[in-house]
């Protein structure tokens, strides 16, 4: 069976507090908080493109709430 995403933030949260010296504990969320920006970046990017598919960046960006042209740059993983 497949973890939910949810179940997935609360494990990973619980082992991060887990971690007894709280200044390694705030690294650690640091750490985590840097990568998980970057990797729901790169999956937003992801989902952009597959939704591109058969549609116009317009409705792209329908989905989003954002422009077009703002989609395309969500589609490259752009600021």
């Amino acid at each position: 069976m497949t973890t939910s995403p949810d179940a997935a933030r609360r494990t990973l949260i619980a082992t991060v507090d887990d971690i007894s010296d709280p200044a390694e504990r705030l690294q650690e969320v640091s750490a985590q908080e840097r990568q998980l920006k970057l990797d729901f970046k790169e999956l937003r990017a992801r989902v952009a493109r597959q939704l591109k598919e058969g549609r116009t960046w317009d409705e792209v960006g329908e989905f989003f709430g954002v422009t077009g042209s703002r989609a395309e740059q969500i589609s490259r993983a752009a600021r």
